[in-house]
């Protein structure tokens, strides 16, 4: 029962990111440093994170911070501040 309702409120997460997406028509592509210090200043907010990459792992990160949705890419996982609410998706789809 636990796993439901963690998959229901990953699902949720991703809605909610695809829908701030929609909404917004923008997605901001930043440096893994710049994200983290952004992050610093959005305490309590959501992360969602995947792990993803063919050849070299590739962490994936969005979030989204005074309405616009900013991304990175790191190929070590980063930490995030305390006080950050992670979900861990299987995929983070960006249009292209």
């Amino acid at each position: 029962m636990a796993a439901a309702s963690a998959g229901a409120a990953v699902g949720a997460a991703a809605a909610a990111v695809a829908q701030a997406i929609k909404a917004s028509g923008v997605i901001v592509r930043i440096y893994p440093q710049d994200f983290l210090a952004m992050l610093s200043k959005n305490i309590g907010g959501v992360v969602v994170q995947s792990r993803g990459g063919i050849l070299s792992p590739k962490f994936q990160y969005i979030t989204s911070y005074k309405d616009p949705i900013f991304y990175t890419e790191s190929q070590t996982m980063l930490q995030l501040p305390n006080g950050i609410e992670l979900i861990t998706a299987d995929k983070i789809w960006i249009p292209s």
